[in-house]
């Protein structure tokens, strides 16, 4: 289960990429410091799912070399009781520049079944370099990290795109530049551990590899309204299949406006 927390944000590395920079200078309209989000994994072997673990996201607003940064961090666990098998405890922080929506500092520290790794990168916008761990590479003007890349998607106007558009974007991970483009296949009700919502529906392209098929087979709902939160993320893997569900939320932006019925 490697990118654990990916795997939970619904964000999946698709190909190098050259720089996509059509979302240049997005506006945050989405969430706001202090806002806080939980989702559980459930892994589903035969015909039952079994919950794995959670992620958290949190956000903060702080000063970073001088400017407003939004400090999110995201961390992604497997429950104890699931730790014999595979155990994961991964942390994920970006801050993200509150004036452009663009990273200034993403910090990975990674532990998953005996796999881990750290890095910790600068981007500088004047000369569009990334400075990791590891050495400095060059990258598009408006890369994202993992973190930012999610907080960024949740400011998306999906109202500009039909059923079936491609909407792409850059992401800076272990030190290459990634593209990443969510397929939107639309609006529809689903039904969630939480509560029924009006969500927005798209597909992230998937690479085959150890744990995902090829192709666009997650499928991932937001909510339909001004916060856009992650409901709800089905996707088979090499073993079975999971599912994930927003499960609990705090100071949110906006009133959650598109939840039908709770449960």
């Amino acid at each position: 289960m490697k990118y654990f927390l990916l795997l939970l944000c619904g964000l999946t590395i698709a190909g190098r990429s050259f720089a996509q920079d059509e979302f240049c200078g997005i506006s945050n309209t989405s969430f706001r410091a202090g806002e806080s989000l939980t989702l559980k994994v459930f892994y589903n072997l035969g015909s039952m799912y079994v919950g794995a673990g959670e992620a958290t996201f949190t956000c903060k607003l702080e000063k970073y070399s001088g400017k407003d940064a939004y400090h999110v961090v995201g961390e992604g666990r497997t429950y104890r009781t699931y730790d014999w098998f595979f155990k994961v405890r991964d942390k994920y922080e970006s801050y993200i520049d509150t004036a452009t929506m663009l990273p200034i500092r993403f910090i990975r520290n990674v532990s998953e079944g005996g796999y881990k790794i750290y890095n910790n990168v600068g981007f500088n916008r004047e000369t569009d370099q990334a400075t990791s761990t590891n050495g400095t590479f060059k990258v598009p003007g408006c890369v994202q990290d993992v973190i930012s890349s999610i907080y960024y998607a949740r400011n998306i106007d999906f109202s500009k795109y039909k059923p079936g558009d491609k909407i792409p974007f850059s992401m800076f991970l272990d030190d290459e530049v990634y593209e990443i483009y969510i397929r939107y296949i639309g609006k529809e009700n689903v039904d969630t551990r939480y509560g029924t919502f009006r969500a927005i529906k798209f597909k992230p392209l998937l690479i085959k590899g150890t744990i995902f098929q090829g192709g666009e087979q997650m499928t991932v709902w937001v909510s339909d309204d001004g916060n856009k939160i992650p409901l709800r993320i089905d996707s088979p893997i090499s073993v079975g299949s999971i599912k994930v569900d927003m499960i609990n939320y705090a100071n949110l932006r906006h009133p959650l406006a598109s939840l039908v019925k709770k449960r």
